[in-house]
């Protein structure tokens, strides 16, 4: 499947010019850990605006040649409580949860990316989760109005909940591949996905 994949069509243009890369740097989230090389959104923001020139030309040539530095891959974990009382408890290691603080150029390319091909990353209308806008509450009104319409037509409803432990780290992400190229997602575009997110040997 891979092999025949070819996807939609990519415009020529240059996409990730300096207007882009200047917006999202203004929206990235201050306060945040450096990466492994120390840097941080502040670095960005308040650095010299040549800076955004030079990292719209790598963004451009990381597009073109698909290829990705081996520094976008470099992370650190930082392991958080999950629980609250972290003193009057014995904590095993099932109650922490691990976050990756990955290196602030590859978190700027990945937002990038999503800015000017989101698009093409749509999903249906019953997904609830990781959508900007929606939220529980919106799951949680579509499933009553759901259920308020069969039960005013005398019909019996019975509701089922799964709840996944760890279900990220489950996740197989050629299945993931899979279904863009069932979305007809750009073969360039898809090569530098998957470059993203080899694992460094």
């Amino acid at each position: 499947m891979r092999a025949n994949c070819a996807g939609f069509p990519t415009a020529n243009e240059p996409v990730f010019d300096t207007a882009l890369v200047s917006k999202i740097i203004c929206n990235l989230k201050l306060g945040k850990a450096a990466d492994i090389d120390g840097l941080t959104c502040e670095h960005l923001l308040q650095s010299h605006s040549i800076l955004q020139v030079i990292i719209s030309q790598l963004f451009k040539l990381i597009l073109s040649t698909q290829y990705i530095p081996c520094g976008f891959k470099r992370s650190y974990i930082v392991p958080l409580p999950k629980l609250k009382d972290t003193h009057t408890k014995a904590m095993t290691c099932d109650d922490f949860r691990g976050i990756a603080i990955t290196p602030i150029l590859c978190k700027l390319f990945e937002h990038c990316f999503l800015d000017k091909y989101q698009s093409l990353l749509t999903t249906g209308d019953n997904q609830f989760a990781f959508k900007k806008g929606l939220r529980c509450t919106n799951a949680i009104y579509a499933c009553r109005k759901i259920v308020d319409h069969f039960v005013n037509s005398g019909s019996t409803v019975n509701i089922c909940a799964i709840y996944l432990s760890k279900a990220f780290d489950k996740v197989n992400h050629h299945a993931l591949f899979i279904k863009l190229m069932k979305c007809h997602f750009p073969a360039k575009l898809l090569i530098v996905l998957e470059n993203l997110y080899f694992t460094l040997s």
